[in-house]
């Protein structure tokens, strides 16, 4: 039995807005610090920006990591390269299709209302290196693999993925 693991790591593009929140409650957090030297309930304050401030912090620098294992997708978030949370693990058995954001393949599943799962960069580049994956039938994951990744899938399922 051949097994085939391909490993591809792809960081998501941080929206200004975290990044504006994560700067702002560390600021928050050494001023009302600061305060609570002399006014005990600013320690309080404190406290609570400080907690914003640390999970802020670890939204604001996120990476997904595919891998490809023995006909499974598995896909892992990485959040400021230092803790790991197993976002999914998708069958390719259960795999309708595997073609690129903008194939025309893709147009009888435009209109379908289907759950939408982004694990890509957020970024549209020219050309598209987005992937959508139609899994289960009600489930749009949208990933942005690599060629390597891409061939390891076709070669399992050469009916259902498209390169176009």
């Amino acid at each position: 039995m051949s097994e085939t693991y391909v490993e591809c790591l792809v960081a998501r593009n941080g929206s200004l807005l975290i990044r504006f929140c994560k700067m702002l409650f560390m600021m928050l957090t050494v001023v009302f610090v600061v305060i609570g030297i002399v006014f005990i309930p600013g320690l309080l304050v404190a406290i609570g920006t400080g907690v914003a401030a640390y999970f802020s912090y670890l939204n604001a620098d996120i990476e997904y990591e595919y891998l490809y294992l023995d006909k499974e997708i598995s896909v892992d978030k990485v959040m400021a390269k230092s803790r790991r949370k197993k976002v999914g693990s998708y069958s390719l058995d259960k795999m309708e299709i595997f073609a690129p954001l903008n194939s025309h393949r893709l147009d009888s599943y435009r209109n379908r209302q289907l759950k939408t799962l982004d694990y890509s960069s957020g970024i549209a580049a020219q050309p598209e290196k987005r992937y959508m994956m139609i899994w289960n039938g009600d489930t749009k994951i949208i990933l942005e693999p690599n060629a390597e990744m891409i061939k390891a899938v076709q070669n399992v399922a050469p009916r259902k993925v498209f390169t176009d």
